[in-house]
């Protein structure tokens, strides 16, 4: 020790000084002093999938005879605590460090290194040790950080999704599914251009609302599909040099084992080191996902508006007063942090396509904005999951519909006119319309009043419901 509280640990570069309490080594204490950035490190789920990836590299190795059962056993004992969460507060490295993730591979092969020696004995920074952990030798054997890093933050994102967002939307359609037939007797003005139009029913709007939930459910599917490949086994640019023949095939089915998701070896390790677009593509569906929810959740805001001087067709929770200043008001907060979070996840997405984009991030045989790619994607994720989790709970399922105003406001709709326009020709249902509005009257008073129609066939045209339903009988 050459100062209380720290121990002196060598690197390829020299000495460090390292916190006593620390897992890591000298590599990661540079990146620490190197990377005063943000404050935060990488999300936790790609510590977690280190942790994972680490685990399954140490398996192959020992089943492939390159590295001794119980350094083996000591890694994967170690790499299970890191996939477990056991030693977040041990990962430093700023997310915004070197754009291929190195300083965050190597966080993990020090932190592994270690928990692996205190395992066999050995004290921390051991490693120069004869039998002890190496986290460059034995740790990272048959690896770079250019295709773990890659592989990391493809399994981080692709189990996030598959576990937590597809579990929210999938919830979300159903509530959504189950308003649409709640309410398809109810019948409403339709708008077009925030104007009035044809009527529709309420039903009929949340089978539009749910379609989009059950295509954002299809949307991250494919987003796990994209992120499937994994870029294991290509090592510094894609050649594979110093790794087995099978070590990235088997990796990918191990992880795919430990998560599963149905992972598999990159077809071309080139493609998946020197580009992220499989991960912009998942991105973008993220982002399309943000849109359709942001639709939604405007609507319904618009929809509750009011309560006297708005539409106030659909009646929102009250969950918490509206104004600090205004007794009684109350807001569609719910919706409003959807939509920010959908402004949110659209905003991420164009870091994520900003990082792939080539001649910033991906420049020959490597991207190098991988990190900021990464915490893009995985706040998206969280957000997204959270934002439709809440959208359930506290708006949809406290939901009412206000059929009485609905009835109302069709009744004052100058486009009723349309259901007669095949019958009294366009140029006469607009004059109607216009003559209606300017009198203050309903296209029904007005038709009868000019007996444009008997009142059994305008009974028939003027339907509502009917309107609905053209072709039924």
């Amino acid at each position: 020790m050459s100062d209380s509280g720290y121990r002196i640990e060598k690197d390829s570069m020299g000495e460090m000084r390292v916190p006593d309490w620390a897992l890591w080594g000298a590599s990661t204490q540079r990146a620490v002093e190197n990377f005063p950035i943000s404050g935060r490190g990488v999300p936790a789920e790609v510590v977690h999938a280190f942790g994972h990836l680490k685990a399954a590299c140490a398996k192959v190795n020992k089943d492939l005879g390159k590295l001794p059962p119980e350094l083996a056993k000591a890694i994967i004992d170690a790499a299970d605590q890191v996939a477990a969460g056991q030693h977040d507060k041990h990962f430093v490295v700023d997310v915004f460090q070197t754009g291929s993730g190195t300083s965050s591979n190597m966080n993990a092969n020090e932190v592994i290194a270690n928990l692996a020696n205190a395992e066999l004995g050995f004290g921390a920074g051991a490693k120069g040790q004869q039998g002890a952990v190496h986290p460059n030798d034995h740790v990272n054997m048959g690896q770079s950080s250019n295709d773990t890093f890659p592989t990391a933050i493809h399994v981080a994102a692709a189990v996030a999704i598959q576990n937590n967002l597809l579990a929210a939307l999938k919830r979300l359609h159903k509530e959504l599914d189950a308003k649409a037939q709640q309410w398809d007797s109810v019948i409403k003005i339709g708008r077009t251009h925030l104007m009035d139009a044809t009527p529709i029913r309420v039903g009929q709007v949340f089978s539009g609302y749910a379609s989009q939930a059950g295509h954002a459910i299809d949307r991250a599917a494919r987003a796990v599909e994209a992120l499937g490949e994994l870029a294991i086994g290509g090592t510094a640019v894609g050649t594979g040099i110093n790794t087995h023949t099978e070590f990235g095939g088997r990796v990918a089915a191990e992880l795919a084992t430990r998560t599963g998701v149905g992972f598999k070896e990159a077809v071309n390790h080139p493609e998946a080191q020197a580009a992220k677009d499989g991960f912009v593509e998942a991105s973008g569906q993220l982002k399309t996902i943000a849109v359709s929810l942001s639709k939604i959740a405007n609507d319904i805001r618009w929809l509750g508006s009011g309560p006297r001087c708005g539409l106030f067709e659909l009646m929102l929770p009250a969950i918490q007063p509206g104004s600090s200043i205004m007794p009684g008001k109350v807001n569609p907060v719910i919706c409003e942090s959807v939509v920010q979070v959908a402004a949110r996840v659209i905003a991420n997405d164009a870091a994520v396509t900003y990082g792939g984009f080539g001649g910033v991030g991906s420049i020959l045989e490597l991207n190098v904005a991988m990190p900021v790619m990464a915490d893009a994607m995985m706040e998206s994720i969280k957000l997204l999951a959270n934002a439709s989790s809440v959208f359930v709970d506290k708006l949809l399922k406290g939901l009412e519909v206000n059929a009485q105003r609905c009835e109302q406001l069709i009744d004052q709709s100058l486009m009723m006119c349309t259901s007669l326009a095949p019958v009294i020709g366009y140029d006469n249902a607009a004059k109607l319309a216009k003559q209606a509005f300017k009198e203050g009257k309903t296209i029904r008073e007005l038709a009868r009043e000019q007996n444009l129609l008997d009142d059994a066939k305008l009974d028939e045209l003027l339907d509502p419901a009917g309107m609905t339903r053209p072709g039924e009988a």
